[in-house]
C-alpha cells in the first residue's frame, strides 16, 4: 500500500468523493530506507481492465465503498497525466456515512492504494544516487484498491516487506556490481 498526502474532496450535493490515489513522478517520503517514485508507464488502461479494484475506508475489508472489476462498476477511474483520479458516490451504509463524516470534517485527506507488480521482476529497478536508494515502479500488474485514509500507510504494509527485502538484496549485490562495472570500464 502506498499513501499519499492528495486531497480528498467532497461534493456535498451528490455525496461524491474523489481524489487522486496515485500521482506519478513524485517520490514518496522514506519508506524505512528507500523512496519510490512511480512512472507514467507503470499504469494504463490495461491495468484497469485485468484489475478488481476496491475502494475500502482506511484499507478495511469490512468497509467496502465502491468497485471497479475490470473497468466496469461504480467506482470511476480516470488516468490522466498527473495520475490516477478515483471517483465515487458514498452509499448509504454506516461505512459511508462514516467516510462522508470524516472527509466532510478534514478527518480524511489522503489517498492510498495497493498494487502488485508483474512476476517477472521487470515491474521495478532501484538506483542509489546521491547516498539515497530509490525505487522506480516501472510496471504494475493489478491494482486492488485505492481507498481514502485516516493517515498515510507507509510502515511496513505487504508491499513494503517486499520491497525492504528487495532493497536488503540490492545493497547486498551493489558493491559486486559496482566492481564489475569499473572492471568492464578499465578494459
Amino acid at each position: 500500500m502506498r499513501s499519499l498526502s492528495q486531497e480528498v474532496t467532497l461534493n456535498e450535493e451528490k455525496r461524491t468523493i474523489e481524489g487522486y490515489a496515485l500521482v506519478f513522478n513524485s517520490p514518496s517520503e522514506d519508506l524505512g530506507g528507500f523512496t519510490e517514485i512511480i512512472e507514467r508507464s507503470a499504469i494504463d488502461e490495461d491495468t484497469i481492465k485485468r484489475s478488481d479494484i476496491f475502494v475500502k475506508l482506511n484499507h478495511n475489508n469490512d468497509k467496502i465503498l465502491a468497485r471497479s472489476k475490470k473497468g466496469k462498476g461504480n467506482l470511476e477511474l480516470i488516468l490522466d497525466s498527473k495520475g490516477l483520479f478515483y471517483r465515487f458516490e458514498a452509499p448509504h451504509t454506516p461505512s459511508g456515512e462514516e467516510c462522508l463524516e470524516q472527509v466532510r470534517n478534514g478527518v480524511i485527506d489522503s489517498s492510498s492504494f495497493c498494487f502488485t507488480l508483474p512476476k517477472d521482476g521487470k515491474g521495478d529497478k532501484w538506483e542509489r544516487k546521491g547516498g539515497k536508494v530509490y525505487r522506480y515502479i516501472v510496471k504494475i500488474d493489478k491494482l486492488y484498491d485505492v481507498s481514502p485514509v485516516y493517515t498515510p500507510a507507509y510502515e511496513a504494509t505487504t508491499c513494503s516487506k517486499r520491497c525492504m527485502d528487495e532493497l536488503n538484496y540490492f545493497n547486498t549485490i551493489e558493491p559486486e556490481l559496482n566492481r564489475i562495472q569499473e572492471e568492464i570500464e578499465s578494459l
